[in-house]
């Protein structure tokens, strides 16, 4: 009896470890991706310069840790994670998505979907980020008004500078690193969208190629939800 329970045993084990626990085998996104040599030099160069903080584009010591923090933050996702970007919904509208599919031999073009709400995006797809229409503001992040196409690791200044910064002449395209398991919330009290983690970078989708269209919120709520989800 013993001897038909025990490969029975073995059997569940090796089961247990390939279906259920994370595979120890599976390679982190470090590994794959461009984007972690970017951060980690990124790091680097903001480490190096944290003393000095003007000499790296920011104006006070504590912008600049913010700006460590976010990055150090990016690196830690990329070196544990198996899973390339995932974005889900719960703003209680429809959200658009950037992603693409990974592959060995390539990846495909960067294209813009449209995820229901309650929705999450396929993990064997890559959510390179979310699009957000003309004024629509994100809760920590300082949105320049003035033609800057991309902020690097922004950081929110004082508050009246937030407010007055945070009205987006253009629809913004907020990118976020390989591995990120983003969550997009909106605040019923101010409606303002919130992350979960920080964004790599905000760039005005004039910037993006190729272009895309400008859509408010309206015409976003109307489209039928394509976004590829699990």
């Amino acid at each position: 009896m013993v001897k038909i329970f025990k490969p029975i045993l073995v059997f569940l084990f090796l089961l247990f470890n390939l279906v259920i626990a994370q595979p120890s085998f599976a390679d982190p996104i470090a590994e794959k991706s461009p984007e972690y040599a970017q951060i980690t030099q990124q790091l680097n160069q903001l480490l190096q310069a944290r003393n000095n903080p003007s000499a790296a584009g920011y104006n006070t010591v504590e912008q600049i840790q913010k700006g460590i923090s976010d990055l150090q933050f990016q690196k830690y996702i990329m070196e544990t994670t198996e899973d390339w970007g995932v974005c889900r919904n719960e703003t209680g509208r429809t959200l658009a998505v950037y992603a693409h599919k990974p592959s060995k031999y390539g990846s495909s073009a960067n294209t813009l979907f449209y995820l229901g709400n309650g929705r999450k995006t396929d993990d064997e797809w890559d959510c390179d980020g979310i699009y957000l229409p003309s004024g629509v503001n994100v809760a920590g992040i300082s949105i320049p008004v003035t033609e800057n196409p991309v902020v690097e690791n922004p950081v929110t200044e004082n508050p009246v500078a937030e407010n007055q910064q945070q009205q987006p002449r253009q629809p913004l395209y907020v990118k976020i690193v390989d591995g990120t398991n983003l969550i997009v919330r909106s605040n019923p009290l101010t409606g303002e969208i919130e992350l979960n983690a920080p964004p790599a970078g905000v760039f005005s989708v004039g910037e993006l190629n190729p272009a895309v269209p400008y859509l408010s919120q309206a015409q976003i709520d109307a489209q039928v939800p394509n976004a590829p989800i699990d």
